[in-house]
C-alpha cells in the first residue's frame, strides 16, 4: 500500500507529537567548525540559525560559512609556505570566493573565459590566475593574452599553435605542460584524470607529453616554465600525489639531459578528498604537505635538480565543507518497507549522486527529533528515477514541511547546476559572525523566460 503526504505550502506548520525517543547530540564532524545546536533541533553556523536562512531566504538555498572558506585558505597557506596554492574556481565561484581567496593569499585556476572574465572583474590580479582545460576554445585562449593571466596550461598540440599565432611575433607569455603520469586514482572512475584513458593532457608514456614540450621550446613567443599534472578528484591517500612526484621528477631529469632545460615550476593539481558524511576519510593537507616535499626533496637530490617551486590547485577541500544546502521536506511517500523523502531541489542543484553515485547526510533541523530514526531514502523533484540525494536516517516521523540540511554542500554542486525542468538555480547565501547576506539572487522564472527570444 502507498500513502502520500502533501504539504499545501513548503512552510506548513509542523503538528505537535509527543516524544517518543530521547534526543541525542548532532555529529557536527562534517559541519563548518562554527557549527553549533544552541538547542535540541535547532543547527546555526557562523552564528546564524539555518532556520532563519531557510525562512527569510526560501528553498532551497545554499549557505556559505565565510569563516570557514578562509581558515581552509590559511591551512593550505600554512601547510605549504613555500608554495603557490592557486583555488580551483570550477568547484565554485561568485565574486564573494574570488574576494576571500584574493585576501587570504591564494591564487586562481580557472577553466573558461566565463571563470576568468568573473575573476577578472571582482578584481582578482590576472598575473595570479592559471588558465587550464583539455578543450580551450580560441576565445577563452585570446581573452587569457588580453587580459594577461600569469600562466596557461597547454593540454594539447594545437593549443601550441593557437597560441603562438594569437600571440604574434612579439607576444610572449608563460606556459605550462598537462601531462599525464599514468596514476590512478579519485573517487570515482569519472574524476580520474591522471591516467591513459580520458581526454587530458598529453601521455608521458608514450612520447607525447616530451613531444609537445619539444615544441613549445620551438616557439619563441612561448616561455615553458614548468610542468602541470592532475591526477582526479576527491582523492583521500596521500600514495598518488607521491608517486606522481617521482615520475615528474623523473620528466624534469630528462629534459634536463636532452634540451638543457631546468624548469622552475612543478604544479601537481588538485583533487584533495573531503568527507560527505561521518566517519568518512578526508586528505590531510599538513600530510600531503610532509609527505610531498620529501618525495621531492629526495627525487630531486637523486636526480642532481634543484627543487622546482611547487603549486597546488585545491578546490574542493577548500569550497566543499563550507557549503550547506538547506531543502523544505515536499512529501513523504511509504511504498511497502520504503520511505522515500521528496524535497523541494534536487538533480538541478546537485547532479552529483546521479552522476557518480555520491551519498551525503541530511539532517532535520528547525525541531527536535523526537522519533527513533528509520532508515529513508531522501529524493528530489526531479522527473528521473536517478534524482536521489541520500540514503538516510531520519526521524521516523518525517512529515511535509520540515526542514533537512546537508553539509559538506559546496563544491561542485552549485557549480554543475542546471535548468532541468526550468526549476532555477537556489541563491547562495553567505554567514559569518551572526549576519547572513546575499551573495547570488535565486534564479527566477523571468531570468529563464529571457533567454527564450524565439517566436
Amino acid at each position: 500500500m502507498t500513502t502520500l503526504h502533501e504539504a499545501t505550502t513548503p512552510h506548513a506548520a509542523a503538528v505537535p507529537t509527543t516524544p517518543t525517543a530521547p534526543t541525542t547530540p548532532a555529529d557536527l564532524s562534517v559541519w563548518p567548525a562554527s557549527a553549533t545546536e544552541p538547542r535540541p533541533g535547532d543547527l546555526a553556523v557562523g552564528g546564524v540559525p539555518l532556520a532563519e536562512v531557510a525562512d527569510r531566504f526560501g528553498t532551497p538555498v545554499y549557505l556559505l560559512d565565510e569563516g570557514e572558506v578562509r581558515e581552509r585558505c590559511r591551512t593550505y597557506r600554512q601547510a605549504f609556505p613555500e608554495a603557490e596554492v592557486l583555488y580551483a574556481a570550477k568547484a565554485f565561484l561568485c565574486r564573494a570566493m574570488v574576494r576571500w581567496t584574493d585576501e587570504e593569499g591564494l591564487g586562481l585556476d580557472v577553466c573558461s573565459a566565463g571563470e576568468l572574465e568573473l575573476a577578472v572583474t571582482a578584481g582578482f590580479p590576472p598575473e595570479r590566475i592559471v588558465l587550464h582545460g583539455n578543450a580551450k576554445s580560441p576565445h577563452d585562449l585570446e581573452l587569457a593574452l588580453r587580459l594577461g593571466v600569469g600562466r596557461i596550461v597547454i593540454d594539447s598540440p594545437v593549443e601550441i599553435a593557437r597560441l603562438a599565432a594569437a600571440l604574434g611575433p612579439d607576444g610572449r607569455q608563460q606556459v605550462l605542460v598537462r601531462v599525464v603520469p599514468g596514476v590512478a586514482a579519485g573517487g570515482h572512475e569519472k574524476i580520474r584524470t591522471g591516467t591513459e584513458d580520458q581526454q587530458f593532457g598529453l601521455s608521458l608514456s608514450d612520447g607525447h607529453a616530451q613531444h609537445a614540450i619539444a615544441r613549445v621550446l620551438d616557439q619563441p613567443q612561448l616561455r615553458l616554465v614548468g610542468l602541470h599534472c592532475h591526477l582526479g578528484s576527491q582523492i583521500t591517500s596521500v600514495k598518488p600525489y607521491v608517486t606522481a612526484v617521482r615520475r615528474m621528477v623523473g620528466l624534469l631529469a630528462r629534459l634536463r639531459d636532452q634540451h638543457g632545460l631546468v624548469l622552475p615550476e612543478l604544479d601537481l593539481g588538485g583533487g584533495h578528498g573531503i568527507a560527505y558524511r561521518p566517519g568518512e576519510p578526508a586528505l590531510d593537507p599538513a600530510v600531503l604537505a610532509r609527505r610531498v616535499r620529501a618525495e621531492l626533496a629526495a627525487s630531486c637530490a637523486a636526480a642532481d635538480l634543484p627543487v622546482p617551486r611547487l603549486i597546488i590547485e585545491p578546490g574542493r577541500a577548500i569550497a566543499g565543507p563550507a557549503g550547506i544546502a538547506v531543502y523544505h521536506v515536499l512529501a513523504v511517500k511509504r511504498t511497502g518497507d520504503h520511505t522515500f523523502v521528496a524535497v523541494d531541489g534536487g538533480m538541478s542543484d546537485n547532479p552529483r549522486p546521479a552522476l557518480y553515485g555520491v551519498r551525503y547526510a541530511p539532517r532535520l533541523i528547525g525541531r527536535p527529533a523526537t522519533a527513533p530514526l528509520t532508515p529513508v531514502t531522501v529524493v528530489g523533484r526531479h522527473c528521473e528515477a536517478g534524482d536521489v540525494l541520500a540514503e538516510a536516517q531520519l526521524p521516523a516521523d518525517i512529515r511535509p514541511g520540515d526542514l533537512l540540511a546537508v553539509p559538506a554542500a559546496g563544491a561542485y554542486q552549485l557549480s554543475m547546476a542546471s535548468g532541468y525542468n526550468l526549476v532555477g538555480r537556489p541563491p547562495v547565501v553567505a554567514v559569518h559572525a551572526g549576519r547572513a547576506r546575499l551573495l547570488v539572487r535565486r534564479e527566477s522564472l523571468a531570468d529563464l523566460r529571457s533567454r527564450d527570444v524565439g517566436v
